[in-house]
């Protein structure tokens, strides 16, 4: 009996950024379960890991659920509200400072974020367990200029309970202009596969 073995032609996918993985991923990433990922890659069973770039899970339009509804507050004060998601496309990063994963991947988010912010896109962190000061030196650091959302309360991952596994940091989804999740990558983000599934959204 023959195993498909997807792992080198879709690792050229990602690198190249297509848009052809579609299958739901079944692992977790980054600070989760790096090791159970290794595993599951060498064992070729098709759950969409590729190593060093993370799982993909694209949603066409027609089965996307509904707008996902946040209520959340920002390291900066300010409120955030289900209203704020429509129009636009939207990046919402979970992430927390001591993840390795997310230390690498941050600068390729802040690139993204002045790449596409004039065409509307609007970036989020949602940092799961930093106080703030650890929060803010951590963006300091990686001069980060797009806002964290504070959800040690876990309201903004309940929102999105079933797209974002718990634990599963770094994850980065990508919301379409109704608020609705068109994409989502489950640990860290390669630079061109990221770019590539947001100017999809952008697109649309």
């Amino acid at each position: 009996m023959t195993h498909r073995n997807p792992v080198t032609s879709r690792r050229s996918l990602l690198a190249a950024g297509g848009l052809a993985l579609t299958a739901v991923t079944l692992g977790l990433s980054g600070c989760a379960q790096e090791d159970a990922l290794a595993q599951q890659a060498k064992a070729g069973d098709n759950k969409n890991y590729v190593a060093g770039d993370g799982s993909v899970t694209e949603f066409a339009a027609g089965d996307r659920k509904s707008a996902i509804q946040v209520n959340g507050t920002l390291f900066n004060g300010t409120t955030v509200a289900p209203a704020d998601f429509q129009g636009g496309v939207t990046v919402l990063n979970f992430w927390f400072a001591a993840c390795a994963p997310c230390r690498v991947e941050a600068p390729i988010l802040e690139e993204l974020h002045q790449e596409f912010k004039d065409q509307g896109v609007q970036f989020y962190g949602v940092n799961l367990r930093d106080e703030k000061a650890t929060a803010e030196a951590f963006e300091k650091t990686f001069n980060l200029t797009y806002p964290s959302f504070d959800d040690k309360d876990g309201g903004v991952l309940l929102a999105v309970s079933g797209l974002v596994p718990p634990g599963a940091v770094p994850t980065t989804l990508v919301l379409d202009k109704q608020g609705r999740v068109a994409s989502r990558v489950l640990g860290e983000v390669q630079k061109g596969t990221l770019k590539a599934l947001i100017a999809a959204a952008v697109a649309e």
